[in-house]
């Protein structure tokens, strides 16, 4: 990669990273339904004036809009607001990688290598130990699996995504603007209901500064920046060289709660932590590793054959 390139590989690992932090500081002052309805809201209203609508079915948008947009924000902020700490939910979310392997199976019949399957096995052992642990954190039973959920939905709109790309359509960031139209009905709609009107009106009275800033940060940071630059990496490099840079993000995120929101990591999370970036470089390596692991078998075999 040129040095432009790796910087800006680096820009998306530190506004990703650093996202979980400002969804904290959001949530302070905003009902995590509420704050997701707006977060989408400004995408929509600011970006199509910038972005063209993508040529694709209306259809493939609503399914991209709920699954990635409304799903995937709606769990992880409500994940966030009930108890999960942000640098954890960083990398908690990152199952979405495994998720996504498994939902291809199921429902577009693509077939999982065997070092996938010991991939998922190793990932989710160490998902089950940060579920266990109790080290006296801001953990919840609830928050975790509310994490989870949003990383099925993720993976769902990876699935959207593809198709969309089977099918022959380019979206590119335009998808992200556009499909973001979508997302606020649903967000708003159930904020009225389970937070109240109460809770949205004093909300919007006492909007603060730290609510405009992680509002901006989160639609224009997070989504439209570094959706942008993602298009752009992986348009120009192989999906296997840009794929494992999401695997920095949890080490930002971990970093900056622990600097910023004084979060603390159990030697059981850690040791959950390891298990599942092991298996998530498994996911996205093992090919590569296969691949000379057999070379070098088919060299020591040949060097025999000629001895």
């Amino acid at each position: 990669m040129r040095i432009k390139d790796v910087v800006l590989g680096l820009i998306i690992i530190l506004v990703w990273g650093f996202n979980f932090v400002v969804i904290v500081w959001g949530l302070e002052e905003m009902p995590p339904l509420l704050m997701g309805g707006l977060r989408f809201l400004l995408i929509a209203t600011v970006g199509s004036w910038f972005i063209s609508r993508p040529q694709i079915p209306i259809k493939w948008l609503f399914a991209y809009a709920l699954t990635l947009g409304f799903g995937q924000f709606a769990f992880l902020f409500s994940a966030m607001a009930v108890g999960m700490p942000a640098g954890l939910a960083s990398l908690v979310l990152q199952s979405q990688a495994l998720f996504t392997l498994l939902l291809a199976s199921l429902l577009i019949a693509e077939a999982i290598q065997r070092y996938q399957l010991i991939a998922i096995l190793i990932a989710g052992g160490g998902l089950a130990l940060i579920g266990w642990s109790d080290n006296g954190e801001a953990m919840t039973a609830v928050g975790f699996g509310l994490t989870l959920a949003a990383a099925a939905c993720w993976a769902m709109g990876n699935i959207v995504n593809r198709a969309i790309s089977q099918q022959g359509y380019k979206a590119g960031v335009g998808l992200v603007v556009w499909s973001a139209w979508i997302p606020p009905v649903p967000f708003f709609t159930l904020s009225y209901f389970v937070e109240g009107p109460v809770a949205i009106a004093d909300s919007l009275q006492q909007f603060s500064w730290l609510s405009v800033g992680s509002l901006l940060y989160l639609a224009f940071g997070a989504s439209i920046l570094g959706y942008s630059l993602w298009s752009y990496l992986i348009s120009r490099y192989p999906a296997g060289q840009i794929a494992p840079l999401t695997l920095g993000v949890p080490a930002v995120g971990l970093t900056s709660a622990a600097l910023l929101l004084n979060e603390t990591i159990s030697m059981v999370q850690w040791a959950g932590i390891l298990l599942v970036v092991v298996g998530l470089i498994l996911n996205m390596r093992g090919a590569q590793w296969l691949a000379v692991f057999r070379k070098w078998k088919f060299a020591e075999h040949s060097g025999k054959l000629e001895s």
